[in-house]
Formats: C-alpha cells, sequence, structure tokens
C-alpha cells in the first residue's frame, strides 16, 4: 500500500474535481485520478439549470467557473408548433434566482481540477484506476507510466461517468428505463442566432421531436437535437450534420440562424435513457454524478445532479466523523431527489414527445390549461428537485383537473 487519503475520486471532471476542491479546502487528504491528460470535446452538458447554479454557488465555485469560462444565459424561450409561447427571465422566476450558465464543458472540467489543486487536492492525470475494492479502508489499484500501486482511501468516489467502471467493480445493480429517446448534439460557431443571452427549447410534438440551443457568446452554440425513437431518428451512428440541421429547421430552428454556422466540434448520437443506481453507496465507496443517476439529457438536469451529489455529499461528510453513516445518509437522500427529477422528466418526456392519436389528444388538453395557467408546468428542470411534486401536480400538469 503506497499511500492512504481521506478520499480518493476516480475521475476529476465536474463531480469529482467539485467534491475534491470543497473536500480539501475543509481540510481532507484527497487524491483525485483522472486519465485524460488534457480533457477532450466531447457531446456533453454544457448549459447548467439555475438550480445548479444555486448548487455551484453553494460549494463556492460559481465565481470561478463564470468569470473564467462561463456564459450566463438570463432569457430561456419556449417554441412551439413553430411559436414562441414563452420568454422568461429566470433570474426573476426561480427559488435561485440564477440564470442558465453555458460553457465549453473541457474549459470548465480544467477550470475545477485546477480549483482542486489549488484546495489542496493531490491530482494525477494521465492515470487509470485498474480496480477498487470495498472495505475499511477501501483500496484503489492505480496504473500510471510508472507502473501500478495500491491507495487506500475512507471513502472512495466513483466519478466516473455513465459507464462508471467503479459501479462495476464494486457490484452496483443498475436500473434503466425502456429505451425512449435518442439524442444527437454539436457545437457550431458562427451562428446568427439572436440575444446570445437566451436559451431556447423548440417542440415538434407530433414527431417526437426538439431541439435546444444554448449560446456560449460570441457566436457559439451548443445545439442539441432530440428524437423519440417512435418517430424517424437517424440510424444510430448514421447521424450527419446535414441530417442534423435539416432536423433542426423541422422542428422549428430558423435557418438562417445556421447559415454561416461550421462545426466546432464532434457530432454525436447517443441513447438517451435513464440509468441508475439505488442507494449509491457501500463500504466505502461512494457514487456521484452520472455513475449514480445518468438521466436523459433531453430536460439537461445531469450537471445539476451531480453538483447536488457534491453538495449532499460533502456536507453529511463534514457533519459526521462516522463516514460510512455520513455515506449512506448522501445516499438515502440521493435517491429521494433523483426521484423527483427522473418523475419530473419522464412526465414531460409523455407530455411532450410521445407519439400517437392519444398521446396528440392528451396534449391538446393540457396545453389549452397550460396557456390558461402557466403554473400548471411543473418548474423541476429549473428550479430543482425541492419544488413540490406529486399526484396533484401530474394531474394538474396533464390537464387532468
Amino acid at each position: 500500500m503506497s499511500g492512504t487519503y481521506d478520499i480518493v475520486t476516480v475521475g476529476g471532471g465536474l463531480g469529482g474535481s467539485a467534491l475534491a476542491a470543497v473536500m480539501a479546502k475543509r481540510g481532507a487528504r484527497v487524491l483525485v485520478l483522472e486519465r485524460e491528460r488534457r480533457f477532450a470535446d466531447r457531446v456533453r452538458g454544457e448549459a447548467l439549470a439555475p438550480w445548479g447554479v444555486g448548487e455551484l454557488r453553494a460549494l463556492g465555485l460559481y465565481d470561478a467557473v463564470r468569470s473564467s469560462v462561463g456564459h450566463e444565459l438570463r432569457w430561456f424561450d419556449l417554441h412551439y408548433a413553430g411559436m414562441q409561447v414563452q420568454h422568461r427571465d429566470v433570474i426573476d422566476t426561480t427559488p435561485q434566482r440564477a440564470p442558465w450558465l453555458a460553457f465549453y464543458h473541457p474549459a470548465m472540467q480544467e477550470k475545477l481540477i485546477e480549483a482542486a489543486a489549488a484546495a489542496g487536492a493531490e491530482v494525477r492525470r494521465g492515470v487509470r484506476a485498474r480496480n477498487v475494492e470495498p472495505g475499511k479502508p477501501a483500496t484503489v489499484e492505480v496504473e500510471s507510466d510508472a507502473g501500478s500501486e495500491r491507495v487506500a482511501a475512507r471513502l472512495v468516489v466513483g466519478a466516473d461517468g455513465r459507464n462508471s467502471v467503479v459501479r462495476r467493480w464494486c457490484g452496483f445493480d443498475v436500473q434503466r428505463e425502456q429505451p425512449r429517446h435518442l439524442f444527437a448534439g454539436i457545437l457550431f460557431d458562427g451562428s446568427e442566432a439572436p440575444d446570445d443571452d437566451t436559451s431556447r427549447i423548440f417542440f415538434d410534438s407530433p414527431n417526437g421531436r426538439v431541439s435546444l440551443l444554448f449560446p456560449q457568446g460570441g457566436g457559439r452554440v451548443r445545439a442539441y437535437v432530440g428524437h423519440h425513437r417512435a418517430g424517424n431518428p437517424p440510424a444510430e451512428g448514421k447521424q450527419s450534420v446535414g441530417r442534423f440541421l435539416d432536423d433542426s429547421a423541422a422542428v422549428g430552428v430558423p435557418r438562417d440562424w445556421y447559415a454561416k454556422a461550421t462545426p466546432a466540434g464532434p457530432l454525436a448520437m447517443f441513447d438517451a435513457t435513464d440509468n441508475w443506481v439505488e442507494h449509491p453507496y457501500r463500504g466505502g465507496v461512494a457514487l456521484i454524478g452520472d455513475a449514480a443517476n445518468t438521466s436523459d439529457p433531453t430536460w439537461g438536469q445531469g450537471m445539476s445532479l451531480t453538483l447536488r451529489d457534491v453538495h449532499t455529499l460533502s456536507d453529511r461528510l463534514g457533519a459526521n466523523d462516522d463516514w460510512d453513516a455520513a455515506a449512506h445518509a448522501y445516499a438515502a437522500e440521493h435517491d429521494r431527489y433523483a426521484a423527483v427529477v427522473r418523475t419530473a422528466d419522464d412526465w414531460f418526456s409523455r407530455f411532450f414527445l410521445e407519439i400517437g392519436a392519444a398521446a396528440e389528444e392528451r396534449r391538446m388538453a393540457g396545453l389549452a390549461r397550460l396557456a390558461e395557467d402557466p403554473t400548471r408546468l411543473v418548474d423541476v428542470p429549473n428550479s430543482g428537485p425541492d419544488i413540490p411534486i406529486d399526484e396533484t401536480s401530474r394531474r394538474r400538469f396533464f390537464g387532468e383537473e
């Protein structure tokens, strides 16, 4: 055994680095293991919801991200069937009084891993975890150019994403919803979309399609298109920029917004199915972020959930010297708020993206009532999982009462 730490995070992205920064600042001995020497651009979340901004503020990391890589989006526009039906000031209308925050994902990762190192965490890049074993202490086998070693920790944290190997090594059972959506994204430069302080979502509900745009400033925009599998999505792996632009236009995005745009990163399309772990802690190993709960990216909740995980876990560890009990308390609370987000996401998916005559009839009834009373729209995607959500709110949302 070459070293003993309070915390070892397997993964140095948003969750792993944020947790390391917070806990190292509190005096914990933290090791961050990150396999990438330089973070690469992949199609991932690049817009943090207002409630996620609230979590970033609570962790003391918002100013560092906002001042260096962030771009605030005060306005949230909703377009339906070719018409703009909402222009919302999210700073004035969310409990957090916060904007959406857009950023280039690799730049955000670099900023947070720098923050972890500045707080006193030991950061190793270009290394791989080869195994994690639960126990007291839990251990991690680490492989680097210098060879292999084993390190121990009071708590090992799997922050290694949707395909988490920590989750597999430690025997966590994964729950999965029935596959429902495919989701594609790309980064464009030279977009001529107006008002780069505005995020936008467009719905083509009868065909089960949605398009989302999150400006990053200076004509750069991260754009997405989501498809219900019962519609006419491109075959997985067969998406193209031309098809992406055609689908965006079909959903309602004006073509001239992309007339001079050029791809600034890869185009990727992937399965958007929710998967999660019930009670993501056992034997000295906790899961956070996508390793614990990968949410359908259509509704933009993944990064906010990751930061709520960091906030909840760090608070529980700080309040209880018995870290086993503290991590169990984190896992129980995680199950509560993750279930709220999954439920709200499911309602939005069924309301806006289901296809067929029955779905359209239900949608028309619900939209008529929403037009009369916008408070029927459950606001979890903007305001977070502390919004009350129950059978009454479901019935109001779907226009059943």
